[in-house]
This record gives structure tokens, sequence and C-alpha cells, in this order.
């Protein structure tokens, strides 16, 4: 394992990992500076901007909590390079945990157990960096393609433009409600921290709308997601 813990934090993996985040970074940076300056064509204010960026900073806070905890499970068997390089791709821990065992157990051996050594980690590195390709290649083929076709839809007409709206929010609910579902499955417990997180959302929502605070419609998500997980705390 100490052998497999060197090559794991060894500056060529190491270099690999900080080019990657770089690139990660970039991104982010360039995606907010393209959406400022599309704002304009969407009618919104720089007000509304700066309230929407902050609404994400603070949204992501929570979820990330959940994130650092499998992350630093997973530096023991991985390293801290690699860990670092696919958290800050997938940003999904508990995928990452998965295919970590399923490339280890594809070697023959358990993560981190008798027989983890160099050419397993290899195998492990190998598995989730293929398994994750797969999105990366989809939104760089598609998502241009994907723009033009909705440009068309709803450059035909005000119904179109309707029907798209109902569409995407359709999509978003179906993927939100699938992950939730997928939770709430487990027992009763869960059926209530869901509950309790909607209900949450929705008061703080129609409260900041009421009393027109908008920090308190920023905070909204977040302060949600920390009422639920106070009371999984209690219940799970």
């Amino acid at each position: 394992m100490e052998n497999v813990m060197k090559l794991a934090n060894s500056p060529i993996v190491w270099m690999i990992a900080a080019a990657v985040i770089f690139v990660v970074i970039f991104q982010g940076i360039k995606f907010i500076q393209l959406a400022v300056n599309a704002s304009g064509d969407v009618g919104m204010s720089k007000k509304e901007v700066r309230s929407a960026l902050k609404t994400g900073a603070i949204a992501a806070i929570g979820p990330s909590f959940a994130i650092v905890i499998v992350a630093i499970s997973l530096i023991a068997f991985l390293g801290d390079p690699l860990t670092l390089m696919r958290v800050g791709i997938i940003g999904s821990a508990p995928a990452e945990s998965i295919g970590a065992t399923m490339g280890a157990n594809a070697y023959g051996v358990d993560l981190g157990g008798a027989g983890y050594n160099a050419q397993a980690f290899t195998a492990v590195a190998w598995t989730l960096c293929l398994g994750g390709l797969g999105w990366l290649v989809f939104t760089a083929l598609s998502t241009k393609s994907m723009s033009k076709i909705e440009k068309k839809i709803v450059g035909k007409s005000a119904k179109s433009k309707q029907i798209m709206t109902i569409i995407t929010t359709a999509a978003m609910t179906g993927a939100f409600g699938n992950l939730a579902s997928a939770e709430m499955i487990k027992g009763m417990a869960y059926v209530v921290v869901a509950i309790v997180a909607a209900l949450t959302m929705v008061f703080l929502t129609k409260l900041a709308d009421k009393l027109k605070m908008d920090w308190l419609r920023e905070w909204s998500l977040g302060l949600s997601i920390f009422v639920s997980l106070c009371i999984g705390y209690f219940l799970v």
C-alpha cells in the first residue's frame, strides 16, 4: 500500500491533475463571463445577475459538504491528486467510489485490501477516467447542435417558446425528482426529510417575496438543505 501511495502522490500525477483542474477553473470563469455578457440579451439587470451568481454559489455549499466527506475517504486509496481531479471533473463522490471499487474488483482485489498494488491502482485510475469520458464527449459533441435545435424551435412562434419552457422545466423536475425518489424509497425517514426540505424551500421563497428580502431568496436553497440535514441527522 505504501508503494501505491508513492505512485498516487507522485509529481507526474500531480502535474496531470493540476492541468485538469486548471481547465475546470478556466471553464468556470469563462462560463460566468459568457453568462454575464449574455444577460442583457435576456433582459436581466446587473442586480439580477449578481443575485443569480450569489444564489448559485450559496446553493453549492450544501452538496459540497457531502462530496468532501466521501472524497476524504477516497484519498486513503486513490491519493490526493487523483481524488482532486476526479471530484473536480465529475463532482459526484459516490459515483467515483463505485467506480474505484469496480476498477479494483476488475483487477481481482478489493479497494485498499490485500493485493492492492500499483497495477490495481492503475486499473482504478483507468476505470474512473473512462467511466466519466462519455459525459464529456457527449457534451463536447452535442452542445452546439442542441443549441441550434433549441433556437429553431423557439424561433418559430411564441407558442413554441412556451412549449420549450415547459419541456425544460419538466426535464429539470424529472431529473431532480428521480434523484429525490431514489432516496425516498429507502424508508419513511427519507420521505420526511425530502418533504421538510421542499416545505422549507416553499416557505422561505414565499416569505422572501412577501417581505421583499432578496438575500433570503438567495439563501433559501442553502437554508432548506441545512434544515433537511438537521432533520436527517436525527431521523436517519
